[in-house]
């Protein structure tokens, strides 16, 4: 008699899932790319608009510091709205829940019912949780608004990572300046291989191929050093 293998015991969630809970790595990964692009963009304007290293520095460091705490305090409240919307919609429908139970596991039978679940195994699913409120609202509002009433993401996580990564990026094309060189080429070559290695980390969480997402960043990036080197060599100095 031929002995049937042992199935390989199904690993946990941890073991094969991205971390994307906790509202950071949106918030860390846009910020990064926005530091970069934007002061990228920014030096390159001034650069462009023939103004000392000096004040390239200056430039470079006020839109770092300005535009990480727009960015952190941006996070912060969408965050912060969406997680107070979501509570909102969970009281409402935790108070359907008690106002209507048969009804609400009629629905929620249905919902399954449409997904291709059979009748009665939805309707079965659906009385079963009745006994157990807490189970019941948490498929509900995974059901009906697409959200876990249980895991939200943290604003001070978004908002605190966003400060954080817009900074290192924002900082990395002013690198050259600080270290005492007047190029600008150099500045916006260094910027260039940050925004490479940026896409290139982000394809690790997306598993894009990592020549897809570097070339797109550095793509976005010309485009704004492009943008911002024109406009301050047609304004030039005429303004300052």
């Amino acid at each position: 008699m031929t002995k049937e293998p042992n199935p390989t015991p199904a690993r946990s969630h941890a073991d094969h899932h991205t971390d994307v809970s906790g509202g950071w790595l949106r918030a860390a990964t846009f910020g990064g790319m926005d530091g970069l692009v934007s002061n990228i963009g920014l030096i390159a304007g001034v650069g462009g608009g023939g103004v000392a290293p000096g004040a390239i520095v200056l430039a470079g460091i006020a839109g770092l510091i300005a535009g990480a705490i727009s960015m952190a305090f941006g996070e912060y409240t969408s965050v912060k709205t969406q997680n107070e919307a979501i509570e909102r919609e969970v009281a409402r429908e935790r108070a359907e829940l008690i106002r209507n139970p048969e009804g609400e596991a009629a629905e929620l039978a249905q919902m399954w019912i449409d997904r291709g679940i059979s009748a009665d195994v939805a309707r079965q699913m659906a009385q079963a949780l009745k006994d157990r409120p807490d189970e019941a609202l948490r498929f509900h509002v995974q059901e009906e608004l697409g959200v876990s009433a249980i895991e939200k993401p943290s604003p001070w996580v978004a908002g605190g990572s966003s400060f954080v990564t817009f900074s290192i990026g924002a900082l990395i094309p002013l690198m050259p300046y600080l270290l005492g060189s007047t190029s600008l080429l150099l500045a916006l070559g260094v910027g260039g291989v940050g925004l490479l290695f940026a896409g290139a980390l982000a394809s690790k969480f997306t598993h894009r191929p990592w020549w897809y997402a570097a070339g797109r960043q550095l793509l976005l990036g010309t485009i704004a050093a492009a943008a911002g080197f024109l406009i301050g060599l047609m304004i030039g100095t005429d303004l300052v």
